[in-house]
């Protein structure tokens, strides 16, 4: 068999410039900008995983099944990981900063959310749900002593305006808009916001923290199933609802937040991945029309850009 040096040395130079693009792949700053698109692409499912899954089992099963799957997987990826964190885990203090979280995610925070989308449209409780950063702004004024201004002032009042805009439209796939499922949305966004000020100031791994908070979380959600008497309906799950849990715990709960962390880490400054963030609710959106299958209104895309317009301007405030 010949060997033809021509096509020898093309070979040897393809493989090194496989190599090193492989090392420029390594060190820029494409890679956090691709984990983060990978994470906004699985949030931007959750509302349609959401929907689907609750027509084959209720709030509490759905939560139960997927924060035992989240909780499995991240203590996985910790044990799995090159790094390992020995923190200061078994000290009262800081197991209490962990039951804490855990009381508010996983337990409350979907509990909440899941009761909203059961009743709301899915597309309706996705862009309530998206409040959550300016309710963060909010809290932050008491929680951490942060001055309010007039630009953060008018920047809560488009928000807020937006979900105006979403309860006056009425319900886009027709029949009333339940106002208590509305609160519960709400609701959901002061929870999550304040999870979101415990987890940034807790000290240590931040994979850690959250899977220690999602232990518990599971303990707090056997308890309450145990004391409501719903821990028998997890008898005889359909197969469509167990599929659907698992995809939530692992691409919801668990692993997207890894990946996220994992792009925030690599990314010279936050905003280089942070802004795309702005994606999901949009991408939301579609894959509601195209897999729940609603029709998306007017009133929400309405209700939704001025929502993103006042979280834009509070980004503004912050950059400044």
């Amino acid at each position: 068999m010949e060997i033809d040096l021509a096509d020898t040395c093309y070979f040897i130079t393809y493989c090194c410039e496989i190599r090193k693009c492989c090392h420029q792949w390594k060190g820029s700053q494409m890679k956090p900008r691709v984990l983060a698109l990978i994470a906004v692409v699985f949030w931007s499912t959750a509302a349609s995983a959401f929907k689907l899954t609750l027509s084959w089992m209720t709030p509490y099963q759905l939560v139960l099944l997927a924060s035992a799957v989240s909780t499995v997987a991240l203590w996985t990826m910790i044990l799995f990981r090159k790094k390992r964190f020995i923190e200061a885990g078994s000290c009262r203090k800081a197991i209490a900063k962990s039951a804490v979280r855990g009381l508010l995610n996983p337990f409350l925070y979907y509990l909440v959310l899941l009761e909203a989308y059961n009743e709301l449209p899915a597309q309706i409780a996705m862009v309530i749900n998206y409040l959550w950063p300016v309710v963060l702004m909010i809290l932050s004024v008491p929680l951490l002593k942060q001055r309010i201004t007039l630009k953060m002032a008018a920047a809560s009042g488009i928000s807020f305006c937006g979900i105006g805009v979403l309860a006056l439209g009425g319900n886009p796939i027709g029949g009333q808009l339940p106002l208590l499922a509305i609160g519960l949305a709400l609701l959901s966004t002061v929870i999550w916001a304040l999870f979101w000020i415990l987890n940034v100031r807790a000290s240590g791994d931040a994979v850690r923290n959250l899977a220690e908070s999602f232990v518990f979380g599971l303990l707090y959600l056997v308890i309450y199933g145990a004391i409501s008497g719903k821990i028998p309906s997890i008898r005889g799950l359909d197969i469509h609802g167990i599929i659907g849990s698992i995809y939530i715990g692992l691409f919801e709960m668990g692993i997207t937040f890894v990946i996220w962390y994992k792009a925030l880490e690599l990314s010279k400054t936050t905003s280089e991945v942070g802004n795309l963030i702005y994606l999901t609710p949009f991408m939301a959106l579609v894959f509601i029309g195209s897999v729940v299958g609603e029709k998306i209104g007017l009133w929400t895309i309405a209700g939704l850009l001025m929502v993103i317009s006042g979280i834009v301007l509070q980004g503004i405030r912050k950059r400044e």
